[in-house]
């Protein structure tokens, strides 16, 4: 297939946030090496989702070499027509790549997307020339394409006819059932160059680019994990796919509590929740010293380690399995409980002391869409995450659990102490705002809580900005992932309030755009810091 694809090519060679086990850098064009490659990527031997090829750009170390060499224009056509029949004759079962030309700095680059096969193991001719005819079965190893031997091997062909739940067609939908709107909203997310033609493309067509309708065409199905992100209600066709956030001011055995359920796609759903846990249970303590320079910050959460831990409960659960993803809040503790959660690969103890590695990803499909809005990364990245956001809050080391079957999995944060000394009166207040927004709701009209801007957001924003910040780099200095968060409860508030601006404002989806101060934004920058000052 040709055409442009669903990824934003800023990602591939410049913010580099796929990671090197799904990406392969060639100057050129060589059909053997990047058949070797392609058999590795449908083989998908860790369920990551496959991976890329980008041809015309070299490779040092593992990262690309820019500006890109390049390829000849003249020759893609010739490359594409080699592919096809490659796939073909030497790769069994067959497999062909989706392919898109980009320029980058002046030079075109082509990029191949190989998506984990559906009819694993896949093997390839060992050499191209007529006087050789051995297969072999190939897997990517790090960042290196490596013919499978041995253990391998034999663990490839166990795999032989498993698709994992999220890249299985579902026959029971159809494709009037994944919303053209939520598919262009996700590509607008993302930066793809594919949302520029996504108005005029039909249902279909998109589902293919992004691989998440599959079938005869005759009979073409949805996939689950097309139906999980592009679907207005999933619980449908998967029931308790949602996150539900339960407040208990008493703890879990007094008789009051506040429960909010959160059903839809899953990359709203988790904005959604964490955006809401943020807005009504965070609280910050600032402490003032004499001899420091600048007051000491803590949350009683830090929201850093929260979006990890929901963010890993949506990837490791069993969307097979009737029980959501649940949120439990306390005075003592924020707990993340899912089911089943980790794979049993993972032993208990790495879990406690940071270290857990997994090999293989029960929802490969999620997780990639996941990455592609910077929602995740894989790699087992996640818990160190946590471990990190919570030492770098001052709050004690997070605890995870579970059964010795594997049949739940829980992440309990426990709440930062020096704010745990002040809950009772911070608690007054939060049942004082909620009766105070109880009665407004009543009158129609908006409470702090309803409105991100009077949480200290914008405070937040215009503190961390310094000079001007793309919004990854705001991300990482407001210790956020979720991109959606950031735009809705930071930058937009900002933006309105006159505080911020954008440097390209005719180019609001940029992938060059950034953010600075305004004068307005300069004076409250200063007002912040005399104000956080020593008395």
């Amino acid at each position: 297939m040709t055409g442009k694809l669903p990824i934003n090519i800023d990602h591939l060679l410049r913010q580099r946030t796929i990671e090197g086990e799904r990406i392969e850098y060639k100057a050129g064009w060589n059909p053997q090496s990047v058949l070797h490659t392609i058999c590795a990527f449908a083989n998908d031997f860790h369920n990551l989702g496959g991976g890329y090829i980008v041809l015309g750009v070299e490779e040092q170390n593992g990262r690309p070499v820019l500006p890109p060499t390049g390829i000849d224009p003249e020759s893609v056509e010739a490359i594409q027509k080699e592919l096809l029949n490659l796939g073909y004759s030497a790769i069994q079962p067959w497999c062909h790549p989706n392919s898109a030309t980009y320029d980058v700095d002046g030079q075109t680059i082509l990029v191949l997307w190989v998506p984990g096969g559906e009819t694993r193991p896949y093997k390839a001719k060992v050499n191209l020339s007529a006087e050789r005819n051995d297969w072999a079965y190939f897997i990517r190893r790090h960042s290196s394409t490596v013919r499978a031997k041995g253990q391998d091997e034999r663990e490839l062909l166990s795999l032989a006819a498993t698709v994992p739940f999220d890249d299985r067609y579902r026959q029971t939908a159809s494709l009037d059932d994944l919303s053209h709107r939520l598919i262009r909203e996700f590509l607008g997310e993302i930066g793809s160059e594919l949302a520029s033609e996504a108005e005029g493309l039909s249902v279909e067509d998109l589902g293919k680019r992004l691989n998440i309708v599959g079938g005869p065409p005759e009979a073409m199905f949805p996939k689950n994990v097309g139906l999980l992100f592009f679907n207005e209600r999933p619980d449908r066709f998967f029931p308790a796919t949602q996150i539900d956030v339960v407040w208990f001011p008493d703890g879990p055995g007094g008789d009051q509590f506040e429960e909010k359920e959160f059903r839809g796609p899953l990359s709203i759903i988790l904005s959604e929740a964490i955006s809401y846990i943020e807005r009504n249970y965070l609280k910050e303590t600032v402490v003032k010293y004499p001899h420091k320079p600048e007051a000491e910050r803590s949350w009683n959460f830090p929201i850093g380690a929260i979006e990890e831990a929901l963010v890993n409960a949506i990837y490791h659960r069993s969307y097979e399995e009737r029980e959501p993803v649940e949120v439990r809040i306390t005075r003592e503790e924020l707990l993340v409980l899912s089911y089943p959660g980790a794979d049993r690969s993972i032993r208990m103890d790495d879990f406690k002391e940071g270290q857990a590695v997994s090999r293989r990803y029960r929802n490969r499909r999620i997780g990639e869409f996941l990455k592609e809005l910077d929602l995740a990364e894989a790699r087992s990245t996640g818990v160190p995450k946590i471990f990190r956001a919570m030492r770098q809050n001052g709050s004690p080391e997070p605890i995870f659990e579970s059964d010795e079957d594997r049949t739940w999995f829980r992440v309990r944060l426990p709440v930062h102490e020096r704010v745990s000394l002040a809950a009772t009166e911070q608690d007054t207040i939060h049942d004082t705002q909620q009766d105070k927004s109880l009665k407004n709701k009543e009158k129609g009209q908006d409470t702090p809580q309803d409105t991100p801007q009077d949480n200290g957001h914008i405070e937040r924003l215009v503190a961390a900005l310094t000079g001007e910040m793309s919004r990854a780099e705001l991300l990482a200095a407001l210790l956020l992932t979720d991109r959606k968060n950031l735009r809705t409860s930071y930058l937009q508030p900002a933006l309105d309030a006159g505080l911020i601006e954008m440097t390209l404002p005719d180019k609001p989806t940029s992938r060059h755009q950034r953010y600075r101060r305004t004068a307005g934004g300069e004076a409250l920058a200063v007002r912040l810091k005399t104000r956080d000052a020593p008395t």
